[in-house]
């Protein structure tokens, strides 16, 4: 299924420090008072200077900037991913043949053989249960996509099969890698976490309180940290999507807020839970029922006092190529999206995997 990825626009409040300013035409002590550079306009006697231009231009120039970083960040991380899926392409290739000429038939026989020879039309209760479980994003009546998550279901399973004869073949004649995956260093400290400070591979998240994917993956991370429960630490940082998400700015403060009075992820998971419910005095209420100083809490949400704070988070995830909620980086490793728990759990376990070779004494 295709995951929505929402491209970052920064609100007008993200972007105070670089506001538009457009001077007044008919402003005589205004003009006389404006920055004596060059200038590069005049209006009836009225001029506009090249400071003046770049003051008004700034915040759509800031924008552009974040827009340029990003895409320097993808395009990066585009094409190695090009050379990592065409490694890995010759590789099964390879597997494939060797032992299609072991067995003495064609690599196409081979997959007939141990891939498609056993696979079963899916059953009425799975395609039920499929359904049920994406109906909100479906949006369309059973009896109309029935034929297309069947055919859906038949490919993922066929897919899986494909992968665990590939898996066993490179057991089977030891394939290794040299290359290393690509890594983005990301800053974790300081931020709100869960699990322990000194686990070796750390999730850094980018998500949105108003996103519904970022609901769906904070419910698969919570089962990471149940299932890797000594090796995995989750670090939340703030992408409110604000454009799309009129509630979002407000409920990353709130999360700051209850931060302050070491809540925040009490907070968090309320939000999440109720996140039809997240207006201010929804964020409000919900202080008051996690016992917060509801005083405290409500100067601190009213006054704005954590915004340079999603700010910063906002710029440092757009530098990073974060375009959309929620973003995952596993020791640096991108994943964009509400990647399934599998997904996520086979990357934890590679990055363990590595580690322990690395530990693993030279010969």
């Amino acid at each position: 299924m295709r995951y929505a990825i929402k491209r970052l626009r920064f609100t007008v409040a993200a972007l105070v420090a670089g506001a538009l300013l457009v001077l007044p035409l008919n402003s005589a002590a205004q003009e006389k008072a404006a920055p004596k550079t060059k200038i590069i306009s005049s209006i009836q006697g009225i001029s506009v200077t090249e400071e003046e231009l770049g003051l008004a231009a700034s915040a759509e120039l800031d924008k552009l900037e974040m827009q340029k970083l990003q895409f320097e960040a993808n395009y990066e991380r585009s094409r190695y991913q090009v050379y990592e899926k065409t490694l890995q392409r010759i590789v099964e290739e390879k597997l494939l043949n060797a032992e299609a000429a072991k067995r003495g038939i064609s690599s196409v026989q081979l997959l007939a053989d141990e891939v498609e020879k056993d696979l079963k039309d899916p059953s009425d209760q799975e395609v039920n249960a499929f359904y049920e479980a994406n109906k909100a994003r479906i949006n369309l009546p059973k009896e109309q996509v029935a034929p297309q998550i069947r055919q859906y279901l038949k490919q993922q399973s066929s897919a899986k099969a494909r992968g665990d004869l590939i898996e066993k073949l490179k057991k089977a004649n030891g394939v290794s890698y040299s290359i290393e995956p690509l890594r983005t260093n990301m800053e974790s400290a300081g931020f709100p976490a869960r699990g322990p400070a000194a686990a070796p591979v750390t999730i850094v998240e980018f998500s949105d309180f108003q996103c519904t994917y970022c609901k769906g993956v904070t419910a698969t991370l919570m089962k990471v940290l149940q299932d890797f429960s000594a090796d995995v630490r989750v670090v939340f940082r703030q992408f409110p999507l604000s454009e799309i998400h009129p509630a979002a700015q407000k409920a990353a403060e709130a999360s700051l807020c209850a931060g302050d009075q070491g809540k925040f992820w009490e907070m968090h998971d309320l939000m999440f839970r109720e996140q039809a419910n997240i207006g201010v005095a929804d964020l409000k209420a919900k202080a008051a029922r996690l016992s917060l100083n509801t005083a405290t809490f409500d100067a601190c949400l009213d006054s704005a006092r954590h915004a340079e704070k999603i700010l910063k988070d906002l710029q440092a995830g757009a530098r990073v190529g974060v375009t959309g909620t929620p973003a995952l980086f596993i020791n640096g490793r991108f994943l964009s999206g509400a990647r399934p728990y599998e997904e996520i759990a086979a990357l934890v376990k590679d990055e363990l995997q590595r580690r322990s070779a690395a530990d693993r004494p030279k010969q």
